[in-house]
């Protein structure tokens, strides 16, 4: 029985490694996903011990959540962490939103969508640079009050961002892109969330694939896939990240462990990420993750 996370200073109880879902119904940004397949790796997931899922408005414009939704109607919602984010206006995708009217109507529509009358996690997606962050974590503490949502979370935010977030406390997690390849988040961020009982989950934590070994020699996406303009996948940096993730390998067969499972255990066994949340395209995936 894997032991489980506290989120913040809320009651919200998840396993040490989740599910990112933005290629469950994200048809906006991956190619070739079939809605069938993405309720299944969500299933999969749940029946290996999995009980953390993390959505958002953005994958798909609602698909994902509506995907979710569907998904988990067969299973205890209470044994389920579900975590959801808004920001992007609808019809409007390149148009963020932080103000307390349009965060709290996006509580109530992501409800909807998931099928559910509560929301463990809603995050604020992206600052929209003009609403001040502490008013818009005091409308979802309003939602929070309502019984709405259980956790506050921001995403794509740096430490002044954070801070005045956090004017009142209310912030109880954060997700920012953190990986073996991208460790910026280690020399402040880090500490000050610690200080403060914020949770954080790191997002891209295989860094599109990078982090599992299986790339080794240069390749090329799709213009409709998110990895497209990614410099980590170009030049030099692309054939650097590549010998040093090959550095990986005699660890994993000593474990006989995958490259993946590895790098995925040693964020769990950091203590300054909460939940790690790997993304999945195929069940296999979900299956081999879960195994770290």
């Amino acid at each position: 029985m894997v032991e489980k996370v506290k989120i913040g200073k809320t009651d919200v109880m998840a396993t040490p490694i989740g599910l990112g879902t933005n290629a469950v119904g994200g048809h906006n940004l991956f190619p070739d996903l079939g809605d069938h397949v993405g309720v299944q790796i969500v299933k999969t997931a749940l029946n290996h011990g999995v009980n953390f899922l993390d959505t958002a408005y953005a994958y798909g414009f609602g698909r994902s959540e509506e995907l979710i939704g569907q998904a988990i109607q067969d299973y205890d919602r209470k044994k389920i962490v579900i975590a959801t984010k808004a920001a992007q206006t609808p019809g409007h995708p390149d148009r963020l939103d932080n103000s307390p009217e349009f965060l709290k109507q996006a509580v109530e529509d992501a409800l909807k969508r998931l099928d559910t009358n509560y929301i463990d996690i809603f995050y604020i997606h992206f600052p929209d640079g003009k609403t001040p962050l502490n008013e818009a974590v005091k409308a979802l503490d309003e939602k929070r009050k309502e019984g709405k949502i259980k956790a506050i979370g921001l995403s794509n935010v740096n430490l002044q961002q954070i801070k005045e977030a956090n004017q009142d406390g209310l912030v109880d997690i954060v997700e920012n892109q953190y990986s073996l390849l991208h460790r910026e988040a280690e020399k402040e961020l880090m500490p000050y969330l610690r200080a403060n009982q914020i949770s954080f989950v790191p997002y891209f934590p295989l860094a599109s694939g990078l982090l599992t070994g299986k790339y080794s020699e240069t390749v090329s996406f799709a213009s409709d896939d998110i990895r497209h303009m990614n410099p980590d996948f170009r030049g030099d940096r692309f054939t650097q990240i590549v010998q040093q993730v090959q550095k990986i390998q005699p660890i994993a067969d000593k474990y006989h462990a995958t490259i993946a499972q590895i790098v995925l255990a040693w964020y769990i066994k950091n203590s300054d990420v909460t939940v790690v949340i790997p993304g999945a395209k195929q069940v296999k995936q979900v299956e081999a993750n879960s195994e770290a």
